[in-house]
């Protein structure tokens, strides 16, 4: 099992910034991708950003030049950078880690941009 805690979720101003964080812990041994996805109220669940364990990205066009997705393998850990933020990134934030063919989930963190 693997256990995904996000924190950094918050209130903040448009065109403020929030740094998210998500704890990895467990059975971490063949992690690969790591990733933030969001959900909207009334929306489904959208790609945010993936960084594998080589340190490639991909960023959802709604947020490139604005988020940055990071990782620190020697922390388990992988964030996300949010700056320049809108009243559309609005979301519940979750953190997500595929281990081999198995997929985890975090439970989410609030992020909330008002205008």
């Amino acid at each position: 099992q693997v256990q995904l805690v996000e924190s950094g979720g918050g209130l903040v101003q448009a065109g403020g910034s929030l740094r998210l964080s998500c704890a990895a812990s467990g059975m971490l041994f063949s992690i690969n991708t790591m990733g933030w996805y969001r959900r909207a109220p009334g929306k489904q669940r959208e790609l945010v950003a993936t960084i594998t364990s080589g340190g490639d990205t991909n960023h959802a066009d709604s947020v490139k030049g604005r988020v940055t997705i990071s990782r620190d393998n020697a922390k388990n850990t992988v964030y996300l950078q949010m700056n320049s933020l809108k009243p559309e990134d609005t979301a519940v934030y979750y953190c997500n880690a595929w281990r081999g063919l198995i997929n985890y989930w975090g439970q989410g963190t609030q992020v909330t941009v008002s205008s």
